[in-house]
């Protein structure tokens, strides 16, 4: 079966309502016990004290935040160049998630700062562009809301987020481009396959990461079947109208 298969609502429905739980339950014990064997079950460390369990929430949620929008990206694509509602709604969807993930990740962010840097803002590349990217967020979503037309606010918020992916990508490699960032280097660079976190710290962090990134994928699915129906009763209601 086609991957596009799954373009039309009522399949899509059907695979969510079949997938959903197993990923409500996954994502639950990988968050409750990663962040609890982080929290609670890691040493201090040696420089930044108990401060550098923040890494749990922080760098979860750091990843989601970008990813999202790039999942975004491709869904956005997807409905200007195929049409595919179910794409625009999943992309709509997401949004609210990738902001909550956004806005976690400079909250942690700036209480590991205090401490570390001595201040809770610095106006660090990684920074002003992760907070450039929670204004896109907000951006997208008041753009869904302020256009009545669905088909012509799916299109609009495409547009944007194709420029946002600019300032998500900005965010994910600021340090490699402004080396004088006082924001440290990625911990788990993915694509050399190295990393300068210790065994200890690196386990319940590759929990917590796995469950945020499970968590994500319930929550869009959840929300893309509540947009789903939304739609659904809005053209009913309309065709109603036109009858009567």
């Amino acid at each position: 079966m086609s991957i596009w298969s799954y373009a039309n609502p009522v399949k899509f429905l059907a695979l969510s309502a079949k997938v959903q739980p197993v990923l409500w339950v996954a994502a639950a014990v990988s968050v409750t016990v990663g962040l609890l064997w982080g929290f609670f079950g890691t040493p201090d460390d040696f420089r930044q004290g108990s401060t550098v369990k923040i890494i749990y929430l922080h760098v979860p949620s750091a990843l989601m935040a970008i990813n999202a929008w790039f999942m975004m990206l491709v869904t956005s694509l997807i409905w200007l160049i195929r049409r595919h509602h179910v794409s625009a709604l999943a992309a709509k969807a997401a949004a609210p998630v990738g902001l909550v993930m956004t806005l976690i990740a400079l909250v942690t962010g700036a209480i590991w700062g205090q401490p570390m840097w001595g201040t809770w803002w610095a106006w660090d590349p990684r920074l002003t562009s992760f907070l450039i990217l929670f204004l896109f967020y907000l951006g997208y979503i008041a753009l869904w809301e302020a256009v009545e037309d669905p088909d012509t606010a799916a299109d609009l918020t495409s547009v944007l987020c194709l420029v946002g992916s600019v300032f998500a990508i900005l965010s994910r490699y600021a340090v490699q481009f402004w080396n004088q960032g006082l924001h440290q280097g990625t911990s788990v660079p993915v694509a050399t396959g190295g990393r300068t976190v210790s065994d200890v710290f690196f386990y319940p962090l590759a929990l917590s990461m796995v469950g945020f990134g499970l968590l994500f994928l319930a929550l869009v699915l959840y929300r893309t079947g509540t947009e789903i129906r939304l739609r659904r009763t809005q053209a009913l209601r309309v065709r109603m109208e036109k009858t009567a």
